[in-house]
């Protein structure tokens, strides 16, 4: 084998390692090989071969039998490091604190990969009835306060270069049609806020600001909350809160 050609046999094996960690990361639980290799379409042998291996550099763990896969500890370890020593997660964490004090809800900070938005920090609401939350937990940006903010921030044509026609429905609530969104984006730059009113989540709200330490913003804040406890008061004072929340973060990251 040439080197140039061995070059080339490193490399799809590096990225269908990737396309295999993205895979079981994106589908909790243990998975057949079967349902694997029907998923990924890798030759059976090979992807044993790439499995195995994973297995024993502990990026995958089977069960018991040995016959079904899943997500591996180093994969979290990983993941860990990176919300460890990311600078704006470091930077955003009293600011969050204050804000979770002065909304008494659930608070997020979240970043924009591709289409979506991934949870990078989390600030529980104290009341019993909140929602569900969790440090890196991946969400459709177009049917979040988080992701509305971020893309917001972008020209309506890139926006429509990131977003399909027809964006998937995940409650009666969310805007499915492009167009639509688009012209909703215009509301959250004239509001400056987005609101996610049960679009993501049946009998949850959310609220949210991006943070313009950068354009287009990379980076928003989000307060949750369940309709049962919203009231116009309350709204007034969470976006109010994530306004000066948003301003305070902001200035920080540029000093950094």
């Amino acid at each position: 084998m040439s080197v140039a050609a061995a070059g080339g046999a490193q490399v799809k094996s590096a990225v269908r390692t990737v396309e295999l960690l993205e895979y079981f990361a994106a589908r909790p639980g243990t998975h057949s090989l079967a349902s694997v290799q029907e998923a990924v379409g890798y030759p059976k042998s090979s992807l044993y071969m790439l499995l195995r291996t994973l297995v024993e550099l502990g990026w995958v763990e089977t069960d018991a039998t040995g016959t079904r896969y899943g997500i591996g500890v180093r994969a979290l370890l990983v993941g860990t490091s990176y919300v460890d020593g990311d600078e704006v997660v470091a930077a955003a964490r009293p600011t969050l604190d204050r804000l979770c004090a002065d909304t008494t809800e659930t608070i997020h900070l979240a970043r924009l990969d591709g289409t979506s938005v991934v949870h990078l920090a989390i600030r529980p609401a104290p009341h019993f009835l909140r929602p569900f939350a969790r440090v890196g937990r991946r969400l459709p940006a177009h049917s979040t306060a988080l992701g509305k903010a971020l893309l917001a921030t972008y020209a309506d044509d890139r926006v429509r270069d990131l977003l399909p026609p027809r964006l998937d429905r995940l409650t009666e609530h969310t805007i499915t049609d492009r167009e639509r969104l688009v012209d909703e984006l215009h509301q959250v730059r004239e509001r400056g806020y987005a609101v996610d009113r049960e679009e993501n989540t049946l009998g949850l709200h959310c609220f949210g600001v991006a943070v313009p330490y950068r354009t287009p913003a990379r980076d928003a804040l989000s307060c949750s909350i369940p309709a049962a406890r919203l009231t116009p008061a309350h709204e007034r004072t969470i976006t109010a809160a994530l306004h000066t929340a948003r301003d305070a973060l902001a200035l920080v990251t540029r000093r950094g």
